[in-house]
């Protein structure tokens, strides 16, 4: 439990040096950070698509299922019963 919060600290932590420098860099050289940000932001984008592509072509298609056991026909079921009501009316 230690351990967990120690380590959600640190990102947390890194993540706001990062937002602050991720800022200043943007506040002092705008056009090469933005230029990087949308490179890698694209690069991202086609990494993880390039990895669903070769996942999908180089699995091999599922084992069919074949023992698939044989079900009883269902039998019908019983027709309602009367009510007393019913049947004293009859």
């Amino acid at each position: 439990m230690a351990n967990d919060r120690a380590i959600g600290g640190g990102i947390f932590a890194g993540s706001v040096i990062g937002i602050i420098v991720y800022g200043l860099l943007i506040f002092y050289f705008p056009l090469v950070v933005l230029e990087i940000t949308a490179f890698v932001a694209v690069l991202v984008l086609l990494a993880i698509l390039a990895w669903i592509g070769y996942t999908m072509a180089t699995t091999p298609p599922p084992e069919p299922i074949t023992d698939i056991p044989d079900t009883p026909p269902s039998t019908p079921a019983a027709p309602a019963q009367a009510s007393k009501d019913e049947t004293a009316k009859a």
